[in-house]
């Protein structure tokens, strides 16, 4: 099952570095671009996976400062899953610029012309730094967490992996000062990402609401992205950690308390998310502005309609099924909501930018942006290296952290081979005693 995953994920993959190869080539002519619509499927996706990158840090960071316990079946691959959708979220803004070798441009660095600066006035700049700052720390987190366990395949592993573990744990020993740093930094590493989750997505959606367009143009763009971004991000978690459950046999450790606490998480936050939606329709009512209110009333009424009300459906009424105990304890029925709810913050993001593009206040420019297969392509490649990142991540170290569940097994690692053994009985007496 893992070799024909990993076999589906290559080929998207392939397909998407093919069209990405065919934009910088051609530009972004590739692309269905006009006048009227200058962002499509590229900052759409650039949201989209940003979104999705919100929910591992929120479970590790946040979680661990107020001592869930509930965290410890799912923090790991949420972590992992940051890691991997912020690497597809940064490739949009790098092709949308058309040409891709002046990205450069926005970095400040004094070369032969002077210093160049770019213009700080631009959202997209702000991304740069938060999304940067954000993967920084969400990366220096996870590894954190991977050293214990690096340690532990050491110890049960032989010849070359043995070395390559030994150098990826640094030398850890499981000494009470070793612990004592780890604990020591993983707090800091918290307190430093918990601010973080909340700043990218509100920098993200200063992109739409330091604009003039009427649509974007709103102070309710912060807590409404940021709340959509936790709800995408933990119905992402729960995709894939239902999918690891079942094909990697972790029941014991991803149990059905674990699903049904994310699952409220997920109702909460797509209950926010209902309530942003109606309050952007109050006050685009309230406001007597005509052009805001036409842009809503284009949203629901307008070619794009099916977006907008399979917006609704996905990400304010299908997450009250959760009111119900039994459809949150049930697996399946929470794998076949996890993609409903993602399939909806997709719709949202399109919503947001391509039915408010669409029709400017000249109706002589309005246009229906259709995706091309490049496009198209570039998304499935997305997906394709998300899912390849994340197969290789289960290859190679625990989905599960085996440092934080060593606690609730009776017994750990009982057959050793080999000259090790001796410390490895020391070991497992220390830890039992």
């Amino acid at each position: 099952m893992w070799w024909i995953a990993f076999a589906v994920s290559v080929t998207f993959l392939t397909i998407g570095v093919i069209c990405i190869i065919l934009t910088i080539w051609d530009g972004v002519t590739e692309w269905n671009l006009n006048r009227t619509i200058g962002w499509g499927w590229d900052i759409t996706n650039f949201v989209w996976w940003i979104g999705i990158g919100h929910a591992g840090t929120l479970i590790s960071a946040i979680l661990l400062l107020f001592r869930q316990k509930w965290r410890t079946g799912v923090n790991r691959a949420a972590e992992a899953m940051t890691i991997f959708a912020v690497m597809c979220a940064a490739l949009f803004p790098a092709i949308h610029v058309g040409r891709i070798w002046v990205v450069f441009f926005f970095f400040p660095y004094p070369n032969s012309r002077g210093p160049v600066w770019p213009n700080f006035n631009s959202p997209l700049l702000w991304d740069l730094f938060a999304i940067s700052t954000y993967f920084t720390v969400s990366l220096l987190f996870w590894y954190t967490g991977l050293v214990p366990d690096f340690a532990t395949l050491r110890d049960r592993s032989k010849g070359i992996r043995r070395k390559l573990y030994n150098l990826v744990s640094f030398g850890w020993t499981g000494s009470a000062k070793h612990w004592q740093r780890h604990e020591s930094l993983s707090l800091v590493l918290a307190g430093l990402a918990t601010p973080l989750v909340l700043s990218v997505h509100t920098i993200v959606s200063f992109d739409f609401a330091t604009s003039v367009i009427p649509g974007w143009h709103t102070t309710i763009f912060p807590p409404y992205f940021v709340a959509g971004a936790i709800f995408s991000g933990f119905a992402m978690v729960q995709t894939l950690m239902v999918i690891t459950r079942k094909v990697l046999n972790l029941k014991e450790y991803i149990t059905l308390e674990h699903i049904e606490s994310m699952n409220k998480v997920i109702l909460l936050t797509g209950t926010i998310v209902g309530v942003a939606y109606l309050t952007e329709l109050f006050i685009s009512w309230y406001s007597g502005y005509i052009y805001e209110q036409f842009a809503f009333f284009n949203r629901a009424l307008g070619p794009y309609w099916w977006s907008y009300f399979g917006m609704m459906l996905c990400n304010v009424v299908s997450p009250q099924l959760f009111w119900s105990k039994k459809i949150r304890r049930s697996v399946w029925w929470t794998f076949f909501m996890s993609i409903f709810v993602n399939i909806g913050m997709w719709f949202e993001r399109f919503v947001i930018i391509a039915t408010t593009l669409a029709r400017d206040y000249l109706p002589s420019s309005w246009s229906y942006y259709k995706p091309t297969m490049v496009e198209i392509g570039i998304f499935l490649g997305t997906l394709g290296i998300f899912f390849t990142l994340y197969l290789i991540f289960t290859r190679v170290a625990p989905v599960v952290a085996v440092a934080e569940i060593k606690h609730i097994l009776k017994t750990a690692g009982d057959q050793y081979v080999g000259k090790d053994a001796t410390h490895h009985h020391s070991a497992e007496i220390a830890h039992k005693s």
